[in-house]
């Protein structure tokens, strides 16, 4: 069974920046990924990697890794093992028909697995299953980032309006903690 991870383990004083589907449909951040040199992952399903794979080749052209979020963006708890390794391998098979490196890390979608994504991921060749920890707020308990915490930018995905925006403030906090952004997938 493939581990599941929040954070990395690792001494590093770095952080991995872990986006979800609908954050290629912004220019600006692709752009952003290219001229920063930033290493994030972004995690597609078959609507978020866009006709023929556009937008993920648009992404990994700009130096994103792009990972698996299953096909379709609903909750693979519960449901069959043959559901889950379709959504899974199904994916995984339309990132890999695409130039560049095939995925090897799945986040399931809203978070939600059992045992059964596992073992469908482990037959899929998923490496390991990647959640991620909540954006610590600049004041308060608990606000510091830890050395390999995989994070995901508040609101991304759907429901947030700018991704070059929130990405750039979360920057700025990783950068006065005193981390840096390494590519998730050269850890792992």
């Amino acid at each position: 069974m493939p581990p599941v991870l929040d954070r990395v383990p690792t001494q590093d004083k770095v952080v991995f920046l872990a986006y979800d589907e609908d954050i290629e449909g912004d220019p600006r951040f692709v752009d952003m990924v290219r001229e920063l040199r930033l290493p994030v992952s972004v995690f597609l399903t078959a609507d978020g990697a866009g006709p023929k794979g556009a937008d993920a080749a648009r992404l990994r052209a700009a130096g994103a890794g792009v990972q698996n979020h299953a096909l379709g963006h609903f909750v693979l708890r519960g449901r069959s093992y043959g559901e889950q390794r379709a959504e899974i391998c199904g994916q995984r098979d339309r990132l890999t028909a695409r130039p560049g490196p095939g995925p090897r890390l799945l986040r399931p979608p809203h978070g939600v697995y059992d045992r059964t994504t596992l073992r469908a991921a482990a037959d899929c060749g998923v490496s390991a299953v990647i959640l991620w920890r909540p954006v610590p707020q600049p004041y308060g308990a608990g606000t510091a980032l830890h050395p390999g915490d995989i994070v995901r930018p508040r609101g991304t995905g759907r429901r947030l309006a700018s991704p070059t925006a929130e990405t750039a403030r979360l920057l700025r906090r990783i950068q006065a903690s005193g981390f840096t952004v390494a590519r998730l997938e050269d850890y792992l």
